[in-house]
């Protein structure tokens, strides 16, 4: 049994002061008053872990350059610095190959740290041409037998899967349903149309809400306009002041509402390490400042973490702090169907947890109940 007491608690719902929280064998068991209590009081709050639907690297690490156990759970523990504790692992439009090593990775890392490396997003490679942004248009192509053979996998935890409206029919979307993906819509020029017969299909999602994708305008309201409309879908959103104007991020969030509005990295090996550029997919990428942007000039990726996008919420989009943080744990975790284990801080809930300071820095963070400077040494 390991405790901690805390000066301030957000459960997910609601703030406790002075609250007491135990866990064993990576579960919460107990939540309670510290009041009398003769543990240490750590000042700052505890919530949830945040739980990032789009890793594509960090530490050093890209998932399509090191698709192996050892390169993902590395990435993870940088991530966890910045208050990730669930992930989904990325892989970009790329080789059968590749997505294959990718996969094996991922269900061997998800046998053993379930709460943790809780599934694999598969970015493409069934995407738009004219929407492609950095991915190599070398290897989008339509599903073949041997990636509906992939989808089909039950070893993956859960499976996203990012395809175009105007690629993958919306038959081709129920099926990759039927076979349990969560299926976003995304990397595409799609229709207003399109994307809501998507929808209609099965889809319950939008990959990085403006980027790479149909533009909402005043006859054609395209890809965003979908999403903005749509009130059961999910977007991620990208809230590092580069992918999308913070005006823009805030007109999503007033629209859709923050519960459905899941806040994602799209990070990049250079999460986490001094790291100038690196090479994606045969393409090589240049670090700016906190941007990255390919050789070709387009944004590839970020450095972005989830700790700063939880701050750039509350300092630049001045939204509650309960709202953002709902933002990196409880609609992720809802979206992906974790919601019993992951999202909120509670009895019978993993112990993915993350102590911040009143700067909204990480003071400390346990990966199903293992404190990250362990994990680490």
């Amino acid at each position: 049994m390991q405790s901690i007491r805390v000066a301030q608690l957000f459960d997910g719902k609601q703030w406790l002061s002075d609250q007491i929280v135990d866990w064993q064998q990576g579960e919460i068991t107990a939540i309670g008053s510290g009041a009398g209590s003769e543990l240490p009081l750590h000042h700052g709050f505890l919530t949830a872990g945040f739980t990032d639907l789009q890793v594509n690297g960090g530490g050093g690490v890209l998932v399509n350059a090191t698709p192996n156990a050892a390169a993902i759970w590395q990435m993870l523990l940088t991530h966890a610095q910045f208050g990730t504790t669930a992930m989904l692992p990325t892989v970009i439009t790329d080789s059968l190959a590749v997505m294959t090593a990718a996969a094996d990775a991922v269900a061997a890392l998800h046998r053993q740290h379930p709460d943790n490396i809780v599934g694999i997003h598969f970015e493409g490679p069934h995407i738009s041409y004219a929407k492609k942004g950095a991915h190599n248009a070398d290897f989008i192509r339509p599903i073949s037998d041997a990636e509906w053979q992939l989808y089909g996998r039950d070893d993956l935890g859960v499976k996203l899967v990012t395809v175009a409206p105007e690629t993958v029919s919306p038959a081709e979307v129920t099926r990759l349903t039927e076979l349990g993906c969560k299926v976003f819509v995304g990397h595409s020029d799609a229709s207003f149309a399109q994307a809501q017969a998507a929808l209609n299909a099965g889809a319950v999602g939008f990959t990085h809400l403006y980027n790479a994708m149909s533009a909402l305008g005043s006859r054609a309201p395209g890809m965003v306009g979908a999403a903005l409309l749509d009130d059961a879908s999910v977007c991620g959103l990208i809230v590092d002041g580069h992918h999308s104007d913070f005006g823009a991020c805030q007109l999503a969030i007033k629209t859709k509402g923050y519960q459905q509005i899941a806040l994602v990295t799209d990070a990049m090996p250079p999460v986490g390490v001094d790291q100038q550029q690196f090479t994606l997919v045969n393409k090589t990428v240049y670090r700016q400042g906190d941007k990255l942007v390919a050789e070709s000039g387009e944004l590839a990726g970020s450095a972005l973490d989830m700790a700063s996008a939880v701050r750039n919420c509350v300092q630049q989009l001045k939204l509650p702090l309960s709202q953002a943080l709902a933002m990196a744990t409880a609609v992720p975790a809802t979206v992906l169907g974790l919601t019993p284990r992951l999202g909120q801080l509670g009895v019978g809930k993993a112990a993915n947890m993350v102590l911040l300071d009143d700067n909204l820095e990480v003071v400390d963070c346990w990966l199903a109940g293992q404190a990250l400077a362990r994990l680490r040494s």
